[in-house]
């Protein structure tokens, strides 16, 4: 290790207080890739336990998201074959969000750290050491951010670029090219079990909850097997969650909008009067025309954006759970039966 290494685990006095880090995996349909990655990240694990850096209690947590391949078998025989390796499955599909969280709440009371990286391999592992040293450092959450985005496609590259860009134009405080990759200490996460929100969008929600904080930089690698579950409809829904869940800039834009185009028809009404009292009068349907298109495009877009804030009002005021545990791989009975007593 290099002395940096040593001097961090000797002021920290790890040899006698380790922390015990938990990596949260969220799965979905991953079984092509799932025989690949989790040896990498059994390797990484014990190579972080081997320098000292984390406690020999250390977990691997896969997260089955609904999976309807056989996600979830292999998860319980990796499992099996070595107990490092520990699973949650969720009673169905909730997303990519719900998940980690699931996996995050799972592991809280048992760690002091937990990692949460996607199973596809493209997040660099080996990160996952710079990040516990910037933890034992002092901070409490460390992100991991990509330092450039070369293994995406040029459309996907200029839109995931622009959503970090709009997002933090509309005061929404998110990392730049930060996605799920993240270290948390169990302090924080205890913290951010008091948010309650059912639209989930955990990057913009853990840097409200504070604490110190710092950054790692990698470099994005391309998918080591299978296909990505993220399509264009699934990073539109988690673009318009995570701007309807953070912030309510939209409605204020429709407010300025709606001022704007008030002003612009007041105006018209004005320069209509004017031109009839002076007798000049032109008939014609063209502006009447482009009139009613604006005014109605203005009012259909407002009141969609308005409705689509109601709609989360409408499922926060449920307060449903955000997850649902069906199985857990070191739980052998997960049926209890009840016997009626003889009267």
């Amino acid at each position: 290790m290099s002395d940096t290494f040593d001097q961090v685990v000797f002021n920290k006095n790890v040899q006698e207080n380790k922390p015990c880090l938990y990596i949260v995996i969220p799965c979905y349909n991953e079984a092509n890739v799932l025989p690949i990655t989790s040896a990498l990240f059994l390797s990484e694990l014990n190579l972080l336990i081997s320098d000292g850096l984390v406690s020999d209690n250390s977990k691997i947590l896969f997260v089955n998201d609904g999976s309807s391949d056989n996600t979830w078998d292999l998860i319980k025989d990796l499992s099996i074959q070595n107990d490092k390796y520990l699973g949650i499955s969720l009673s169905r599909n909730r997303g990519h969000q719900n998940a980690v969280l699931a996996g995050m709440m799972e592991a809280k009371e048992k760690c002091d750290i937990t990692i949460t990286i996607d199973c596809d391999g493209q997040d660099d592992i080996s990160v996952m050491h710079e990040m516990v040293i910037k933890y034992l450092e002092g901070n409490e959450i460390v992100y991991g951010v990509r330092n450039n985005r070369k293994t995406d496609t040029l459309f996907k590259r200029y839109t995931a670029e622009l959503f970090y860009k709009i997002m933090n134009l509309m005061g929404c405080g998110i990392i730049f090219n930060h996605a799920d990759y993240r270290l948390i200490s169990s302090l924080v996460l205890d913290e951010l079990e008091n948010f309650h929100e059912v639209n989930l969008f955990l990057r913009g929600m853990v840097p409200l909850v504070g604490f110190k904080s710092e950054k790692v930089y990698y470099k994005r690698n391309i998918r080591l097997a299978g296909e990505s579950h993220y399509n264009l409809s699934k990073m539109l829904s988690l673009s318009i969650d995570g701007i309807t869940s953070l912030t309510v800039t939209p409605l204020r834009l429709i407010s300025v909008l709606g001022l704007m185009v008030g002003f612009l028809g007041l105006t018209g009404i004005i320069w209509a009067l004017f031109r009839m009292l002076v007798g000049d009068i032109i008939t014609g349907w063209t502006s009447t025309i482009c009139v009613l298109c604006l005014l109605s495009g203005v009012q259909l877009i407002s009141l969609g954006v308005i409705g689509t804030y109601i709609g989360k009002i409408y499922l926060e005021s449920k307060h449903r759970p955000r997850f649902i545990i069906s199985e857990r791989s070191w739980v052998k009975n997960k049926r209890i039966y009840k016997t009626k007593s003889s009267k």
